[in-house]
């Protein structure tokens, strides 16, 4: 057998980054940058006014009071959006609206509520230094500085940030198209009737979803038979659209694997045993160029292995780290044993109280058992080398999606 560091590897060795797009920027969520983006211009270009109000020279209401208010006289009305170009002379002052630029000679905004609202003379009940509720050109962002970095996932945030300094369309790394596909005479579709013997399929929705979770668009395959030449015929059709095909199911020793019987010895797609639990039947290699992943049946050991396996590559392909899901340690409040010379992943909740982590395995951790999944917000790793761990030891623990 092979470790799923050995394993790893081998994926991440032949997975390659997938080429840039140039995208328009709503076509861009969720992929990663590709270019870093720079403000041509600072932001704001201009100074503005941060409130509704007045434009004034600050000097000219340093003596206002709530008794003894300043009466300014009101020369104009600046508006958000005005190219033209204005400007106040001492002793004046002009109404301005939000975001609308300071004219030339005013050094503060008064908002409406400090005065009478006056639209020929205004009252100023309140002084205010010079700047007061001012956005200084380039406060936010200076001309020439970057404002997404390369290798950013581009979320909402991004998207306006990059709108901001003008830009309309970004290279991206695509999000990877993932065509994720069941095998099993036993299988039918969630809503169908069962007959003696079937199942409804849940580990193509449920990897279907993960796949989005990690970064990609996931597609799912209708449910295929244990019929090699069918199953053949669908994966190459697929080959089309798919930047990567994950199968579930039909790896195994069985004699109707069908999955492992038609690819092996396809392309360079090959078979192991993983030194882990659950998922230690795994497939991997190139059909076409094409990543396959071929994952264990049992719904649990179908899920590790993409969170282990799948996920790492799908960011490798994106041009990101392949990281694991993000860990934590955590003091362990119960013992719990594992298999010698296997990387255990046990399915626990944790929880987070005064200034540390707790977490507590599942009681049930069998690999066709979904119930202890659904539940479960974490996943214990145990190395190896480790046969027991009494409860208050700290353990290594990976945070599942949320």
């Amino acid at each position: 057998m092979r470790t799923v560091d050995e394993h790893l590897a081998d994926i991440l060795g032949s997975v390659a980054v997938l080429p840039p797009l140039d995208l328009a920027l709503l076509e861009a969520q969720g992929a990663v940058l590709a270019e870093p983006v720079s403000a041509p211009v600072p932001l704001p270009p201009f100074d503005n006014s941060a409130m509704d109000g007045y434009a004034v020279v600050a000097a000219d209401i340093a003596a206002a009071t709530e008794t003894d208010p300043v009466a300014l006289p009101v020369v104009g009305d600046i508006a958000a959006g005005d190219t033209g170009v204005s400007a106040i002379r001492p002793g004046l002052t002009a109404r301005i609206m939000t975001g609308a630029p300071l004219p030339a000679g005013a050094d503060a905004v008064i908002p409406v509520e400090w005065t009478d609202g006056g639209n020929a003379t205004v009252l100023i009940s309140r002084a205010a230094p010079p700047g007061h509720y001012i956005r200084r050109a380039g406060e936010d962002v200076s001309a020439g500085q970057v404002v997404v970095a390369a290798g950013t996932r581009l979320a909402a945030p991004q998207l306006g940030m990059i709108a901001a300094v003008g830009r309309s369309r970004v290279t991206v790394r695509p999000r990877p198209r993932v065509v994720v596909v069941a095998t099993g005479d036993e299988l039918r579709e969630p809503g169908d009737p069962l007959a003696p013997g079937q199942i409804w399929e849940s580990n193509a929705y449920m990897l279907t979803a993960a796949v989005v979770e990690a970064g990609g668009v996931g597609y799912r395959q209708a449910t295929v038979e244990d019929e090699p030449g069918r199953v053949l015929e669908m994966l190459e059709d697929q080959l089309a659209r798919a930047d990567a095909i994950v199968t579930t199911g039909g790896v195994s020793m069985g004699t109707r694997d069908v999955v492992k019987e038609v690819l092996s010895g396809t392309g360079t797609v090959g078979f192991h045993k993983v030194r882990m639990r659950p998922g230690k039947p795994q497939g991997f290699g190139l059909l076409q160029g094409t990543p396959v992943f071929t994952l264990p049946g049992n719904p649990v050991s179908a899920y590790v292995s993409f969170q282990v396996f799948v996920r790492p590559a799908l960011r490798a392909m994106q041009g990101l780290e392949p990281e694991p899901l993000p860990k934590v340690s955590a003091v362990l409040a119960e013992d719990v044993k594992s298999p010698p010379g296997l990387r255990h992943y046990l399915r626990a909740e944790l929880s987070f109280s005064n200034g540390s982590h707790t977490v507590t395995a599942a009681e049930s951790q069998g690999s066709h058992q979904l119930g202890s999944l659904a539940s479960a917000n974490a996943l214990i790793e145990l190395p190896e080398d480790v046969e027991a761990v009494p409860a208050g030891s700290h353990v290594e623990v990976m945070r599942l999606p949320s």
